[in-house]
């Protein structure tokens, strides 16, 4: 435990959670001695480190790895091997691995979707079911022991993976990095390895802690660190140019490794995304929202609603899905019942106030198209700041689902 525990510090930083999962089921596996327990899933997004956790835990463990990769398949037989009558008929991904590395305890780490797709999921419901110690291979025909492989699979959606399957493996959730934790991992482990990969040695290039903020924040938008490594690797082959041509010329000693913003800028271009910062000047109707991506990253959104004289119509933009219309239309009516109590009508303006204006709500970066329920305490807000005029420090953000009864609950 104590040399898995170092190797999981030596190859990840940060991550407690998840080190301290690991080091449990480890601490049990050693214990029982045997491997009956629940399959590891790690879940995240792409990027943040789960198939290098997954060969952490096989260095830690001292044991042979396989990689079986579930991105192509699409048939049942490419798990569980085609019958001999077929021509071109081959065993099983399991056999075959077993087969590769020798041994009937290996490491299998499941890399790839695990999906809905085909008839797959059938087969690996068999192989990853810890009740099952055998595994019927159609080609070999005769029964595997797989009771002494350890499986860790690996997925970056859990919407994706059939239930049946999603219950017999315990979720281990793999979050996105901060922006202080994505330094850290370039300065120990992205920038070492891409200069050591582009010919050069540990110290011929420098970047700053305050530079490499410049590119995690404005040339990536994401929750791994993928696309940061590529940014540096841009970087440090721009000096690897710099350095072959100094020592072309024999003037190594004028070569400076030190990056400066200058040259962040050149190399790299202008920056790709500009950093949404709150207003600083907050304005009635003027909310900051959270949001989810896809890539698994977070930020800030605006939610801007204004009132026109009209009609009591309400106007949505901003390319929106169809939740985020239904919470702004239950923001609408749960302000409008409750327009006396907020101050916003008086006993003779009650009945016609809503009547007599039209609203418009719009979510900026229209071409970003946006859903889900955890706009509606924002948009409860902002409709409230308006009709008050009443401002909304920009420096706090919210999220949640409203219902018409005025409850927020979690997203």
């Amino acid at each position: 435990i104590y040399k898995a525990r170092q190797q999981l510090e030596e190859d990840h930083y940060g991550l407690e959670s998840v080190k301290k999962r690991v080091l449990e089921y480890l601490a049990v596996l050693k214990l029982k001695e045997d491997l009956k327990g629940p399959i590891l899933c790690l879940l995240g997004p792409p990027g943040v480190g789960k198939t290098s956790l997954g060969k952490s835990i096989v260095n830690a463990l001292g044991r042979k790895f396989h990689r079986i990769s579930l991105g192509g398949v699409r048939d049942e037989a490419e798990i569980r091997g085609h019958r001999r009558t077929y021509i071109g008929a081959m065993p099983g991904l399991i056999a075959q691995g077993l087969r590769r590395v020798g041994v009937k305890n290996p490491v299998f780490l499941l890399v790839g979707h695990l999906s809905n797709h085909g008839d797959p999921s059938a087969a690996l419901l068999e192989v990853l079911d810890p009740e099952h110690n055998t595994f019927n291979d159609h080609y070999l025909n005769v029964p595997l022991d797989l009771s002494k492989v350890l499986f860790i699979a690996t997925a970056n959606q859990v919407d994706t993976i059939p239930p049946p399957l999603l219950d017999r493996m315990e979720l281990i959730t793999v979050p996105g990095y901060t922006f202080d934790e994505k330094i850290n991992i370039a300065q120990r482990h992205l920038l070492p390895k891409q200069i050591i990969n582009h010919g050069l040695s540990v110290g011929d290039v420098k970047i700053s802690d305050k530079l490499l903020l410049k590119i995690a924040s404005g040339y990536t938008r994401e929750a791994g660190v993928r696309s940061l490594e590529r940014e540096i690797a841009s970087v440090c082959r721009a000096k690897a140019v710099e350095y072959a041509d100094a020592k072309y010329k024999d003037e190594l000693d004028g070569y400076t490794g030190e990056i400066t913003e200058e040259e962040v800028e050149k190399i790299l271009g202008v920056t790709k995304f500009d950093n949404e910062v709150a207003e600083r000047t907050a304005r009635p109707g003027v909310i900051t929202g959270l949001a989810w991506s896809a890539s698994g990253s977070g930020g800030i959104l605006f939610i801007e609603a204004t009132q026109m004289a009209g009609k009591g119509n309400l106007q949505l933009t901003g390319k929106l899905g169809d939740v985020i219309k239904e919470s702004a239309n239950i923001a609408l009516s749960w302000v409008r019942a409750h327009a006396f109590q907020l101050g916003i009508t008086t006993s003779e303006t009650e009945s016609k106030f809503f009547f007599q204006r039209d609203i418009h709500i719009h979510f900026p970066a229209g071409a970003v198209g946006k859903d889900g329920p955890s706009a509606g305490v924002a948009l409860t807000t902002a409709l409230v700041s308006l009709f008050t005029d009443r401002r909304v420090p920009p420096t706090t953000a919210m999220t949640g689902e409203i219902t018409l009864r005025g409850q927020v609950l979690p997203c």
